[in-house]
């Protein structure tokens, strides 16, 4: 993985081996302070190969574009972090390779990106749980999962790491509103534990 950081007029790139495992109070977003669209410009990536990727296990966001990861944003998830996604009600965020279907603004969380949540893959994970009698037979599947900001503009929620939302990822207003202008409909979403 290749991180790149700008820093005033000086760009320093990063490789990367492994996974960071820092304690989340110490965590370093990358680009955090700068506009994701002037990274891409700086870089000059080509924007269509953007891709929006999770991960659920350090609540980030990354927006990327092939390996380069042009920035990262602190994320919340569903009340239920840890586990995919099994079914309707179940308060988890699914795991998986998704696209956006829709992007439209929200009264109340600024905006929302819906991705295509159940895909074919979600479809495949559900009915072989129903056939494994891991969820009931009468269970849905669940649905309208996408990414959005927060309630009332409270910030906060994601700083204090709130879990709040049943199955969606929520960041702050402000990293909202930038992703909304940089995803279109069918941008490739992973999301991954």
């Amino acid at each position: 993985m290749r991180i790149i950081l700008l820093v005033t007029s000086f760009l320093f790139v990063v490789q990367a081996g492994c996974k960071n495992n820092v304690d989340t109070a110490a965590k370093f977003y990358v680009n955090y302070h700068l506009a994701a669209q002037k990274v891409i410009d700086s870089l000059k990536l080509n924007k269509n190969k953007l891709y929006v990727e999770v991960d659920k296990s350090d609540y980030t966001l990354y927006i990327k574009i092939g390996d380069t990861i042009v920035k990262s944003y602190p994320v919340v998830l569903g009340f239920n972090p840890v586990d995919d996604k099994m079914k309707e009600g179940d308060g988890c965020t699914p795991e998986g390779t998704f696209k956006v279907r829709a992007k439209y603004p929200h009264a109340s969380w600024s905006k929302f990106i819906w991705f295509d949540y159940p895909n074919t893959d979600s479809y495949k994970k559900f009915e072989q749980r129903k056939k494994d009698g891991v969820i009931p037979k009468t269970a849905k599947i669940g649905g309208e999962v996408g990414i959005h900001g927060v309630p009332g503009e409270a910030d906060e929620i994601i700083d204090q790491k709130q879990n709040w939302t049943l199955g969606c990822v929520s960041l702050k207003t402000a990293d909202i509103n930038e992703i909304y202008s940089l995803v279109k409909v069918g941008t490739k979403v992973v999301i991954r534990q």
